[in-house]
């Protein structure tokens, strides 16, 4: 396709953040510069200086609530003094400055939909805004068709013929490192099997059942060890240094550097992740999956649209039968290796050449409507 003069604007961007979004958009700016594509990467500046004369890191006011409406002024002063081909934005409330700015026309990724969901707060802001941008959008895309489908429920009056899936990528990176492994295991005095949960600490991640399941194998296999890596949110502070204070045999990491996070993948036996609800994809199992180490996580329809059979499958809330699963996977290095093997050539359909050329032909059939 002709190159393209692209923006994409996004609240956050790793390595700055570590969330899910954040590394996804990082490695869609990524893939388009490498295709010969003009790529301007609108974010705000939160933690550190990515030092890239692409990305464009607004400073913000950090007081809760007043970054919003400080983004949203940077941002439309910026869209109104440049011309895109194509303006994508990472959220719905990355897309609010793009309207206000007066875009005809732009795309709007939607991740989950987490503020329908849980109850994270009770001003439902969000909700209207997701119904809002997903109205305004000339294109939606979706990173799992359980998300796409979720339209129908939450938004059942959208055009359906506008939305679109393009599953995430896994970055390159994630690969098997035993020997970085062998080292972690032995600069954190580690010794035994390794049950670990990256991502972050929120309420309906499951973070405190797999906590439950953790004593009850540790009562058969002594030398078990579990390692959990990943902030929380304000919700999950008090609850978090809780579990620190309650469970000193448990390694509590907090943010891990982007480029250590494929060791500790290696370093697991088993990788845990076990959300109730509000997922849009599965990035973290797909990402341990690439390192070498085998999968439990819950029964949620999107983690078994994107794992398939490439996992073991628990029903959400329930530390007791996550416990029986742990037991037979470390029990069963046959089944373990099974696991991992039969996965290498499905996950290679998320590599982010499959997924980058599956969103060069959505913004090709976006130009010509």
């Amino acid at each position: 396709m002709k190159k393209l003069k692209i923006c994409l604007v996004s609240l956050t961007v790793s390595p700055d953040s570590a969330d899910g979004e954040a590394k996804v958009i990082r490695a869609i700016f990524e893939y388009l510069k490498k295709q010969g594509h003009n790529v301007k990467l609108i974010t705000g500046k939160w933690n550190k200086d990515l030092d890239d004369p692409d990305i464009v890191q607004f400073d913000l006011i950090r007081k809760r609530f007043f970054w919003a409406p400080n983004f949203c002024y940077k941002v439309i002063k910026f869209l109104r003094n440049n011309n895109f081909d194509i303006v994508h934005a990472n959220s719905a409330k990355a897309a609010l400055p793009i309207i206000l700015s007066n875009q005809k026309r732009f795309i709007c990724t939607i991740h989950d939909f987490t503020p329908f969901e849980t109850k994270l707060t009770r001003i439902p802001l969000e909700k209207l805004l997701i119904k809002y941008v997903s109205k305004k959008a000339s294109l939606i895309t979706t990173v799992s068709n359980y998300i796409k489908q979720e339209f129908q429920y939450f938004i059942p009056k959208i055009d359906k013929n506008k939305i679109v899936t393009i599953y995430n990528g896994i970055e390159e990176k994630y690969n098997p490192y035993p020997i970085e492994a062998q080292r972690l295991k032995e600069k954190l005095n580690i010794k035994g099997p390794v049950l670990l949960y990256i991502g972050r600490i929120a309420p309906y991640k499951g973070v405190g059942n797999i906590i439950e399941a953790y004593k009850l194998v540790k009562n058969e296999i002594p030398n078990l060890n579990l390692v959990i890596g990943g902030s929380p949110d304000y919700l999950m502070e008090k609850a978090y240094n809780n579990w620190k204070n309650e469970n000193k045999d448990i390694y509590f990491m907090g943010y891990l550097p982007e480029e250590e996070v494929p060791f500790y993948y290696s370093m697991g036996d088993i990788f845990i992740t076990f959300s109730s609800s509000s997922e849009g994809f599965g990035l973290t199992p797909l990402e341990a999956i690439s390192c070498g180490t085998p999968v439990i996580c819950s029964s949620i329809s999107v983690y078994r649209e994107i794992l398939k059979n490439h996992a073991l499958f628990v029903p959400p809330k329930d530390s007791k039968k996550l416990a029986e699963k742990i037991k037979i996977l470390l029990n069963n290095n046959e089944l373990r290796n099974e696991i991992v093997k039969g996965a290498q050539g499905f996950i290679k359909k998320y590599s982010w050449d499959a997924v980058g050329k599956r969103l060069e032909e959505e913004y090709a059939k976006f130009l010509t409507n």
